[in-house]
C-alpha cells in the first residue's frame, strides 16, 4: 500500500508540473492570438518569435505521415505521463533531483499532449537561427521543460551520489 505521505509529496510535484503546463498553454495562446502562421518577429539577431505547427514529434519527425501519428504520439505521451506519475508516487521524498527532472518532463509532456488532442498539432513559437542561414526547428515551453528535465536527469546520474544498499 502506498503511504499517504508519498501521495502528498507527489502532489507537490504534480502542482509544479501543472504550473509548467499553464505557462506553456498561456504562452502558446499569446503567440497564437498575436501572430499569423509563419510570421516571424525578430527579437535578437539570433532569436525570433514565430508561429509554427508540428504534427510530428521532435524536429517534425513523421510530420507528413498522414494523420495517424497524432494518435500514436498522444498514446506515447499518455503512457509517459502515467509512468512518471507512478514514479513520483513511488520515490516520495527520497530523490528530489529525480523527482524534479521527471516533473519537468511531465509538465512538458502534458502541454504537448494537450495540443495534440485539442488541435491535432503542437504549437511551436521559439526559433533560434544563425545569420538567417541556419534555423533550429521551432519549439515551445513544453519542449524546453522536457529538455531541462532530461538534462537534470543526466546530471543527476553523473553527479548525485546514491546511498549504498538503497534501491529505487
Amino acid at each position: 500500500m502506498i503511504k499517504l505521505a508519498s501521495w502528498q509529496n507527489a502532489q507537490r510535484w504534480w502542482l509544479l508540473a501543472l504550473c509548467i503546463f499553464v505557462l506553456d498553454w498561456v504562452t502558446k495562446q499569446a503567440v497564437e492570438s498575436s501572430l499569423a502562421y509563419g510570421e516571424e518577429i525578430p527579437l535578437l539577431p539570433f532569436f525570433d518569435l514565430t508561429l509554427r505547427y508540428n504534427t510530428g514529434a521532435a524536429f517534425s519527425f513523421l510530420a507528413e505521415a498522414g494523420g495517424w501519428q497524432r494518435w500514436f504520439f498522444s498514446l506515447i505521451a499518455f503512457a509517459v505521463v502515467t509512468g512518471i506519475s507512478w514514479r513520483l508516487i513511488k520515490i516520495g521524498r527520497e530523490n528530489p533531483w529525480e523527482a524534479l527532472s521527471l516533473t519537468c518532463i511531465l509538465g512538458g509532456a502534458v502541454g504537448n499532449l494537450y495540443d495534440r488532442l485539442v488541435y491535432g498539432h503542437v504549437v511551436d513559437f521559439i526559433q533560434f537561427h544563425w545569420q538567417q542561414a541556419w534555423y533550429f526547428p521551432a519549439f515551445n515551453v513544453a519542449d524546453s521543460a522536457i529538455t531541462i528535465g532530461v538534462i537534470l536527469m543526466l546530471l543527476e546520474t553523473l553527479v548525485v551520489k546514491k546511498p549504498e544498499g538503497k534501491k529505487q
